[in-house]
């Protein structure tokens, strides 16, 4: 099925690729934009997905979702990166997982500026174009750390500056490069050794966090403990390579509260 899918998202970054001037959408909240090919990928994704496995539900960004279920799923972000896409940044890829019983079975991220297909499949391992990947183990001090800045969310602002503070004086370095999905593949293949979110949706983080942990590293949700996927309220993503888990984890944890509810 990853053959297939590598083909899928392909094929739905070609969309991605011609378009030379997107139309712009605002959504609710701060700085949330939707373009017309952000919905264009999304109902090609659909069509595909769906005729692959009849049997699936799809719970995608640009819809609204019904409550996750066991039955097998899609998740499906058409464009991470919408920003960085509408300003010609091309960092922006199409992010797909699938759910299984509430647990991931297999994900895609694909960023088609770099032609750069990540796959991962439970239990066999995580691949960068069709080459199995793994978390670097770069010492902490030297550790490269990306995060993601939680813009929708204003109470998050004070605590993930403080958290990039913290970094700054221990770790080796910080990146903001805008695209979730690449950022937790980065950590897979070894680019960057940190990643964290304080508020990511179901559909920026599931594919990387599938991606990390095959590729012998470690994800955590700080606000949604459990085996099973929960996709009642948008989460605290932390992910780091094994090297860097440990000494990462304090830092991240005693910058954030996890707010009530």
């Amino acid at each position: 099925m990853l053959n297939t899918i590598d083909t899928i998202l392909r094929e739905a970054g070609r969309i991605i690729l011609r378009e030379k001037d997107p139309e712009i959408m605002q959504k609710e909240g701060h700085a949330n934009f939707v373009t017309q090919a952000d919905r264009d990928v999304q109902d090609f994704l659909f069509d595909k997905l769906t005729a692959l496995m009849p049997e699936s539900a799809f719970y995608g960004e640009e819809q609204e979702n019904a409550p996750l279920t066991d039955a097998p799923t899609w998740v499906v972000d058409p464009i991470d990166g919408t920003t960085n896409f509408i300003r010609g940044l091309h960092h922006s890829a199409i992010s797909v997982a699938l759910s299984v019983e509430k647990r991931l079975s297999l994900s895609a991220v694909y960023n088609p500026y770099r032609d750069e297909m990540f796959l991962a499949k439970a239990g066999e391992g995580a691949m960068l174009n069709g080459k199995r990947i793994r978390c670097a183990d770069t010492p902490f001090e030297f550790a490269v750390v990306a995060f993601g800045s939680s813009l929708y969310d204003p109470s998050l602002v004070a605590r993930t500056m403080k958290a990039c503070g913290d970094f700054m004086l221990k770790s080796g370095d910080l990146r903001r490069f805008g695209s979730a999905a690449l950022d937790l593949a980065y950590v897979a293949c070894g680019r960057v050794d940190v990643f964290f979110e304080y508020s990511l949706s179901p559909w920026d983080y599931a594919a990387g966090m599938l991606l990390v942990r095959e590729a012998g590293g470690r994800v955590e949700l700080l606000n949604l403990p459990g085996e099973l996927l929960d996709f009642s309220k948008t989460a605290a993503v932390f992910a780091a390579s094994a090297t860097c888990f440990d000494p990462a984890l304090p830092i991240v944890k005693s910058a954030y509260a996890p707010k009530e509810g």
